[in-house]
């Protein structure tokens, strides 16, 4: 090796890509379906008991799950993180939470982001609403956020 190419740094361009797009199947299917109509959809498993967001199969049982039941668009914060800064990406450009929410009608918590202003706002145990998007694809960004409720029933 001559002297001049000592710590040269060899490089070559490369895009790694998934040119693939994922099909959904019909459960995910049919919940991103009901997300664009503004509507929210569980599964019902062997036991009666209601998963948002569905799952193909009973995470007890491993039985098909096809029973969807829409649940409540409001709900109650189980957990919560906040994010301060957001990164590049997520769903709101300025301080929110992540929340695990259990909707109404609802047996397990799904994750989304709670758009609560501040941090001395979020409390877990408060009750928040899904605010749909207004240009609805059929994805999970359908839900724009979850907002607290002002309603009289939360100041309980």
């Amino acid at each position: 090796m001559k002297a001049s190419e000592q710590g040269k740094v060899l490089s070559a361009p490369y895009v790694l890509e998934y040119t693939y797009r994922r099909s959904v199947g019909p459960v995910v299917g049919r919940f991103f379906a009901a997300l664009a109509e503004g509507r929210i959809l569980g599964g019902r498993t062997a036991s009666g008991k209601i998963v948002v967001p569905p799952t193909e199969y009973d995470p007890e049982t491993s039985d098909p799950v096809t029973d969807l039941v829409e649940v409540g668009t409001s709900g109650i914060v189980t957990s919560w993180s906040w994010a301060e800064p957001p990164r590049a990406h997520q769903p709101l450009d300025r301080p929110f939470a992540w929340a695990l929410i259990k909707l109404d009608g609802a047996d397990t918590s799904m994750l989304h982001a709670v758009d609560a202003g501040d941090i001395g706002k979020m409390v877990t145990g408060m009750r928040v609403r899904a605010r749909f998007s207004a240009e609805r694809t059929g994805n999970i960004l359908d839900i724009a956020c979850f907002e607290p409720e002002t309603s009289e029933r939360s100041a309980r």
